[in-house]
């Protein structure tokens, strides 16, 4: 494997539980493959996304962020999902996160974010690649993140974004786990690619 995939030899471990061990990736300088269209080939094994609906008029607009049983957290329980909301001011970047257990389904509804994700997860199809969403008012995507992918958030364009975002059990410190933003092994370049 060359270029984006990184070999499993050269993860730098992070954690595991059950059957799922983790590692840093050694990637090349980048954002990976950027997801354009929902049923896209490039999509990391496991992460789906999905367009939300907005019902604008002139009052404004409305958005349904979630029906139990149904979309991409259809198979959330209702006795442990949690819905919380993150504003973040321009120019933020929240990354990288991870879960062993967690999944997370998020839904950004104000602002654009410039999402990345990376697979952390050995032995996956995909390990170490990297993709990159602009996710938001512009393209109203919600992204389902499976554990074992790292993810984290820039907030890009003019406002403050909103994230909603639903996970499948409550919060649990002892099962996030946290790579700096800027890991000399994923190398994910957050500047502005377009210049």
């Amino acid at each position: 494997m060359t270029g984006e995939r990184a070999a499993e030899a050269a993860g730098r471990r992070l954690a595991s539980a059950g059957g799922l061990e983790l590692a840093v990736p050694e990637c090349v300088k980048g954002i990976g493959a950027v997801i354009g269209e929902v049923d896209s080939p490039h999509l990391i094994a496991g992460v789906r996304v999905e367009p939300y609906s907005i019902y604008p008029d002139d009052r404004g607009y409305f958005l349904e962020v979630h029906r139990f049983g149904r979309g991409l957290a259809a198979e959330f329980p209702a006795a442990t999902t949690q819905i919380s909301a993150a504003v973040n001011y321009l120019g933020t970047v929240k990354a990288f996160h991870y879960h062993l257990h967690q999944t997370d389904c998020w839904i950004p509804v104000k602002g654009m974010l410039q999402v990345a994700l990376v697979d952390l997860r050995l032995g996956s199809p995909t390990f170490g690649l990297r993709n990159t969403m602009y996710l938001g008012t512009l393209r109203p995507w919600q992204v389902l993140i499976p554990p074992g992918i790292g993810h984290g958030y820039k907030v890009i364009g003019s406002e403050e974004a909103v994230l909603v975002y639903l996970t499948d059990r409550f919060y649990n410190p002892r099962d996030e786990g946290r790579i700096p933003y800027n890991d000399a092994s994923i190398d994910y370049d957050w500047e502005t690619q377009r210049k």
